[in-house]
Parts: C-alpha cells; sequence; structure tokens
C-alpha cells in the first residue's frame, strides 16, 4: 500500500467517525431518562480526554520538534488559544454558538491538514494522531448532533448528510496537508501548536463544563478514560 492510499484511508477512517457518532445520537434513546442525560455528559467528558491525550502525546510534542523555538512555540500556541477565543466570541455576538458543533469543526480541520503534513514529513505518531483524531470525531458526532437536532427548524436527514459531507473533507484537507508540508517542518509545527492552542481553549471553554452534572461524579471519569486511550495507544505505537 502506498503512502497517499494509506492517507486517504486513514483521514477517511478519522472523518467517518463524525457521522457514526450522528447516528448514534440519532438512534440513541434510553430510559430512565436520568440515564440518557449521565451517558450524554460522560460521552462528552470522554472526548474532551481524547482531545487533551492528543495536545499533550502528540501535537505539542511534534509541533515543538519541528519549530525547534521554545518562545516561537509558545506563542504560536498562545496565538491558537487567541483565535479560537476570537471566533467563539464572533459567534457569540451572531447568537450561533453552539459549543460541540464549533469545537468538533475547528479541531477536525487544522488536526487533518496537520495529519497529512506528518506522513509527508515520515512521522512514527502519525498513524497514532490518525486514530486520536477518530475517537474524538466518534462523542463529537454524537454530541454535536444531539446539540444541532434540537435547533428551531433543525432537520435530522440534513443534519447526517452535512457531517457527512464533512468526513469527506478530511482526505482533501490530509492531501493539502501531504502536499503543502512536504519540505516545510517548521510550518508543519506550526499548525500543531497552533491547534492545540485552540483545542485547550475548547476543552475548557465547552466541553469540560458541560461534562459535569449537578449532583453526579461519574460523567468526569470518561475524561480520565478517554486520556488513559490515548496513554495506551501511544504506548502500542512507541513499543
Amino acid at each position: 500500500m502506498n503512502e497517499l492510499t494509506l492517507i486517504l484511508l486513514l483521514t477517511l477512517f478519522a472523518g467517518a467517525c463524525i457521522p457514526l457518532g450522528g447516528l448514534l445520537g440519532y438512534f440513541e434513546s434510553i430510559r430512565p431518562r436520568w440515564l440518557e442525560n449521565e451517558l450524554r455528559h460522560a460521552i462528552i467528558a470522554f472526548g474532551g480526554g481524547i482531545l487533551v491525550a492528543a495536545v499533550a502525546l502528540v501535537l505539542v510534542p511534534e509541533g515543538k520538534e519541528y519549530v525547534q523555538h521554545d518562545l516561537r512555540s509558545v506563542l504560536i500556541f498562545l496565538a491558537g488559544g487567541v483565535f479560537f477565543f476570537m471566533m467563539e466570541r464572533f459567534l457569540g455576538l451572531k447568537r450561533r454558538e453552539k459549543p460541540q458543533f464549533t469545537a468538533m469543526l475547528l479541531d477536525y480541520l487544522p488536526e487533518s491538514l496537520a495529519l497529512g503534513g506528518a506522513f509527508a514529513l515520515g512521522s512514527p505518531t502519525a498513524p497514532l494522531l490518525a486514530l486520536f483524531i477518530g475517537l474524538q470525531n466518534l462523542p463529537e458526532g454524537f454530541n454535536a448532533y444531539r446539540e444541532l437536532v434540537v435547533q428551531p427548524g433543525s432537520s435530522k436527514r440534513k443534519i447526517l448528510g452535512f457531517m457527512l459531507l464533512l468526513a469527506l473533507l478530511g482526505p482533501i484537507i490530509g492531501l493539502l496537508g501531504y502536499t503543502y508540508f512536504a519540505e516545510s517542518e517548521v510550518l508543519l509545527g506550526a499548525v500543531m501548536l497552533f491547534a492545540s492552542g485552540g483545542i485547550l481553549y475548547l476543552i475548557f471553554q465547552d466541553i469540560a463544563p458541560q461534562s459535569r452534572m449537578q449532583h453526579h461524579w461519574a460523567p468526569p471519569l470518561g475524561a480520565v478514560l478517554g486520556f488513559c486511550l490515548g496513554l495506551l495507544g501511544q504506548s502500542l505505537v512507541t513499543s
């Protein structure tokens, strides 16, 4: 299997987890009601744990290695957080806040770009990054669907159709990363760090607060489980 085929397959896998998560949200209906609510919050926390793992274990270490300048790395990371803050602020002023959908969209696209670039540079963590993207897209797709479907005038089929198109966008973005980052380690590292800063902002702004339930303490364990899964994935790749 050549490298381009592998990139297409892995980015398609990662993207396909978005509509798959949406389908789980479409069919998900659990009784009693309190169990359904607790499961949804646990899934939000699990997605947050995977995002933290992706940032801590792949994006930041790889990004710093490619940039090779500590202060510059910090500034790029900070710029990512500020940019994502401004995006959320803009959406809030327009009254278009959809935290789960926004988080899914804003982290999926730069990560797919970074994934293609990681393959271009022969990074050994590229398959692990693809796994992280897929694992986080599954709960994000689930929660984004549940968030969008309650909006006035929403259509279940249109939401799932849009998620499918978004999944197909991943391989295109990945190929762009593979093409344009092949000879630019610094640019790839900058994208990784920029995305990391934005993802960390989204975790604490949108995802972590929604994982909590009043008088329920189990859902945040989903974040711990998500990070543990990330650690396991890293150990499998590096062993």
